[in-house]
């Protein structure tokens, strides 16, 4: 058996995070013993786990308590494990498309580094040298030949 504060220690969140959980429904606020205080059990501790488990896999507070709400109604797990797959795939999607940008990124960062440390004057960017730079093709501040 846990005290809140316990269990916050254990799963490293807070006393208020495991607080307004409760308030959310997320967690069953546990009985009390006589002296008032809340105590937990390992299957809570688990739960609770679980719960930062899906956040930290990008899951929303909202999304999580659908998931729950569903355990409610489903004893066979099949509905959850369905939305859980829905919302992974969707997380997935969100994460390549953030990658390729950030991959865009990394590659334009590189590309003005390799121009800082070759181009000669840069401070005549754009300028007289530009009809001879490498760097023209890909260069948004040139002026550009019409074709």
């Amino acid at each position: 058996m846990y005290r809140i504060g316990d269990l916050a220690g254990k799963a490293e969140v807070t006393v208020r995070t495991i607080r307004y959980y409760e308030e959310l429904g997320l967690i069953d606020a546990p009985l009390r013993e006589g002296n008032g205080q809340r105590r937990y059990t390992e299957k809570d501790l688990i739960y609770l786990m679980r719960i930062i488990q899906l956040k930290s896999y990008g899951l929303t507070l909202s999304e999580i308590a659908e998931i729950i709400e569903l355990g409610k109604t489903d004893p066979s797990g099949e509905k959850r494990r369905m939305k859980l797959l829905q919302h992974y795939r969707e997380k997935i999607s969100d994460a390549i498309t953030k990658k390729e940008k950030i991959e865009l990124y990394i590659d334009d960062l590189k590309w003005h580094i390799q121009q800082l440390e070759e181009v000669d004057n840069f401070q005549e960017c754009p300028g007289t040298a530009c009809a001879d730079c490498k760097f023209l093709v890909k260069c948004r501040f040139a002026e550009k030949e019409e074709t």
